[in-house]
């Protein structure tokens, strides 16, 4: 394991990068839903593992942005667990230090994929005023690929003059067709393969995995739309 995960040395935050020959772990030493059986290659990022990255993101939050009033911004549905689990080890922090971090949750929809594709039909929900923003801190919550989608996001929130804008995004794939726009705090960094699980889906399936796996070429003609 130690030749294939490495940690990124380009700032505390680059996230864990996960090369490109990595296999994952077999299936069959994890729990998960007997009702995806044949639909997955294997467990990719193990849950404790995702867990221990949160909580470590959630403490360069705090020495960075503690005490300011912030507004997380959490992106939907495939950001929803991530942004959860990382709201709640900032609130654990937050009551057993002295450094605090007050904070509200929104919430906003981004839909941009069909089956295993990104597309540039961005639809997003929910978005209409956030106002709220005005001279508060910003913190999105999200998952990122091309980067597409976060670089439009970014440009709506920028409209509504919040006082500054920190993005976490749990997943940064390394894609061809890169915007270059990656988050200021980053969970894992992986190779270009369709990932599922911890909420994110294919065609809504899937978001009931605690680990994030490889979907299989079976399991992609299963749920296909």
């Amino acid at each position: 394991m130690a030749d294939d995960l490495t940690i990124q040395t380009g700032g505390k935050d680059g996230g864990i990068v996960i090369n490109d020959d990595w296999p994952g772990y077999s299936l069959e030493l994890f729990n998960y839903p007997k009702h995806y059986s044949g639909d997955l290659e294997c467990v990719y990022i193990p849950h404790g593992v995702i867990m221990d990255r949160t909580e470590r993101l959630a403490r360069n939050i705090m020495g960075d942005l503690g005490d300011h009033d912030i507004v997380v911004l959490c992106v939907l549905k495939a950001g929803y667990q991530f942004c959860a689990d990382l709201v709640e080890r900032i609130k654990a922090l937050s009551r057993n230090s002295d450094h605090t971090l007050p904070m509200s949750v929104n919430f906003i929809r981004l839909k941009s994929y069909v089956n295993d594709q990104s597309t540039e039909d961005l639809h997003i929900v929910g978005a209409e005023d956030l106002s709220f923003l005005t001279g508060k801190v910003s913190s999105p919550a999200a998952i990122v690929d091309t980067g597409k989608t976060m670089k439009t996001l970014l440009k709506h929130v920028e409209a509504f003059r919040p006082k500054m804008i920190k993005v976490a995004g749990l997943l940064v794939k390394r894609v061809p067709n890169s915007s270059g726009c990656l988050p200021d705090y980053v969970g894992f960094e992986i190779p270009n393969r369709f990932v599922v699980g911890y909420a994110l889906d294919y065609n809504e399936y899937f978001r009931d995995l605690n680990h994030i796996c490889v979907i299989s070429e079976s399991g992609k003609l299963k749920y296909k739309v």
